[in-house]
């Protein structure tokens, strides 16, 4: 079998992927992103979480703000990740609404420090994970830091995948160090993986 080259594989992949979202038409975007929110939280593991652990989408992605004004509204505790400077590692903080969020890390909005309070314990929160491809397993493709990957791999919580019908593929080739969601979650389809057997609630 031919050897594949990951970190070539993975380039090619991440700029199919954004090629293709700066080409949605902004009016279908918003749709979609509504379709993905709502399907989200019709969600048993979303009404049972009583934290959210939640990523700030940049305009590529898939829109996260609905969500995290969604689950503010519906009583949960909101908590963003914030990158550690000089690291690739990242921490999570609770949030109390948008207005605690400022521009850091590669643009992205990320809570204020000092002003938000750090999450300790992870017990009964839901990880919602970005990707710009998932694929049928539950593997994703990420935008190459490797921030989530590194969480991941010690958070036992469940984990759900955000994206589109069309970023969706049959397999990936993947890496020892990478981390499948426990389901990925699409504007027409919610798909769980092996990864999620015996793991009802993320509980």
């Amino acid at each position: 079998m031919r050897k594949v080259d990951i970190r070539a594989y993975k380039n090619s992949l991440r700029d199919k992927a954004k090629a293709m979202r700066r080409a949605l038409d902004p009016a279908e975007k918003q749709r979609m992103d509504l379709q993905i929110t709502e399907r989200l939280c019709s969600l048993f593991q979303y009404r049972e979480a009583d934290t959210l652990l939640c990523y700030v989408s940049k305009p590529i992605e898939v829109d996260t703000l609905p969500l995290i004004r969604r689950a503010l509204a519906d009583g949960k505790r909101v908590a963003c990740p914030r990158c550690i400077e000089g690291t690739r590692e990242m921490e999570f903080y609770y949030i109390r609404g948008l207005d605690d969020l400022e521009k850091r890390t590669f643009g992205v909005l990320e809570p204020r420090v000092p002003g938000c309070e750090k999450l300790e314990d992870y017990t009964g929160s839901l990880c919602i994970v970005p990707a710009l491809m998932y694929d049928l397993k539950g593997y994703r493709l990420g935008y190459g830091g490797g921030y989530y990957d590194r969480f991941l791999a010690g958070y036992t919580g469940y984990t759900i995948g955000l994206t589109y019908r069309r970023n969706i593929l049959r397999f990936l080739h993947y890496g020892r160090f990478d981390v499948p969601v426990d389901m990925v979650v699409t504007e027409d389809f919610f798909r769980l993986t092996s990864r999620s057997r015996g793991r009802p609630s993320g509980r």
